[in-house]
């Protein structure tokens, strides 16, 4: 997953990206418990392409989970991910399941975006199944344009919600936690965009902010920050590092980052090409997927 740096669909937009919910996690998500309610974190990793099944024995030496998409992924040709589920199961992964959105453009008029929502939605919920997980898995939305969402992200994004919660799935998304510069010198970040226009909805997010403070870089903590310090209090998981990097707000890292701007896994070699994004979440299945 790989969250754009801008998308400039109205004023000042920054970029946003579409995250999760376990299963100690109560179904009202929506409230919020403080840092040290959580004994523990766990860590995670996302890509768009599959990293092969001889990589998964050595990434679950430092991950607890990992995503998992139920369509082509952004800049991708093919999902590399389907049929994938049982293999990665008997590794011992939790899973961040996640599916690709609607550009703006295509939610202008003449299009509706609301009926493309439930269709999408519908889309998600048919995957889901095919690929084994059960009626109770968190999907995420990767929703990766935005800044304060336009009405017509609005009205897909949440018909896409609603039509996930319907089904007996449960609706997340993935969406930035880095305050967008307005006009008038006013900040909005998208995930409060989103949430406190959600009229009582029940989403689950999953943020990224890799921004440093308060990411660490690409780090690979056996407790690693909780979501909640990344600066959004109902986030249940928290994307901290991408690949590659993005320079201009990853600056004060750490640097331990690949001289090529990507962020490898400590046991794989970077010349297997297998860089990723990391993730942080509450529970080790985020998405309750194993079951």
């Amino acid at each position: 997953m790989r969250a754009p740096l801008s998308a400039p669909l109205a004023a000042a937009i920054f970029a946003c990206s579409l995250g999760l919910l376990g299963s100690s996690f109560p179904s009202g998500i929506q409230a919020t418990r403080p840092v040290a309610a959580f004994s523990r974190s766990y860590l995670g990793f996302d890509r768009n392409r599959y990293p092969g099944d001889p990589a998964l024995k050595l990434l679950r030496q430092t991950f607890s989970f990992s995503g998992y998409w139920l369509n082509t992924p952004p800049n991708e040709s093919s999902n590399t991910w389907e049929g994938k589920r049982q293999v990665l199961t008997s590794n011992g992964f939790g899973f961040l399941v996640l599916f690709n959105r609607r550009l703006y453009r295509e939610l202008k008029a003449p299009a509706d975006p609301r009926t493309l929502g439930k269709n999408d939605a519908a889309a998600a919920v048919r995957a889901a199944k095919k690929e084994g997980f059960f009626e109770g898995t968190v999907i995420f939305l990767d929703q990766e344009e935005g800044g304060r969402m336009l009405p017509e992200q609005r009205a897909y994004v949440y018909a896409w919600i609603d039509a996930v919660n319907a089904s007996g799935y449960r609706a997340g998304v993935y969406c930035s936690g880095i305050p967008a510069n307005e006009s008038g010198g006013a900040t909005i970040i998208t995930a409060n965009d989103l949430r406190d226009n959600a009229d009582q909805r029940k989403i689950v997010f999953l943020i990224y902010n890799d921004s440093c403070p308060p990411s660490p870089g690409c780090a690979f903590p056996s407790n690693p920050p909780s979501p909640q310090q990344s600066g959004i209090p109902f986030a249940a998981i928290w994307q901290f590092a991408q690949s590659p990097r993005r320079r201009e707000i990853t600056a004060r890292c750490p640097s331990n980052y690949h001289k090529d701007g990507n962020c490898y896994p400590p046991l794989l070699p970077s010349t297997d090409g297998v860089n990723i994004d990391l993730d942080s979440a509450d529970s080790p299945d985020p998405s309750s997927g194993r079951r």
